[in-house]
């Protein structure tokens, strides 16, 4: 199990949509686990309690995970489009040339 410190640092820079290895992503689950038995624990949730509190804990990391690869999405489409326009562009000056060579 990670420390505290590590794991609040992982929570951070999932929550602000950074990308997690697989290993730092575990890490989190199994301390999110840990968090949610210590809560139960001290607020005496019965079992269905317990189960409702876990399943929102999975949809909450799912929702950062979503969070995240459409960011990372959105990042790549406007790459993309970029990336569109420099070739659009290149292909125009080329044409020029071509054109303004002599046959």
């Amino acid at each position: 199990m990670i420390s505290d410190d590590i794991a609040i640092k992982l929570h951070d820079r999932s929550s602000r949509g950074e990308t997690l290895s697989a290993e730092e992503q575990k890490q989190l689950q199994d301390w999110y686990a840990s968090q949610d038995t210590a809560e139960s624990k001290m607020l005496g949730l019965s079992t269905s309690e317990k189960t409702v509190a876990s399943l929102q804990a999975q949809v909450d990391a799912a929702l950062a995970q979503l969070m995240t690869v459409t960011k990372r999405i959105q990042e790549v489409a406007s790459e993309n489009e970029s990336l569109r326009h420099e070739i659009a562009m290149l292909r125009r000056q080329l044409m020029q040339r071509l054109g303004a060579q002599p046959a």
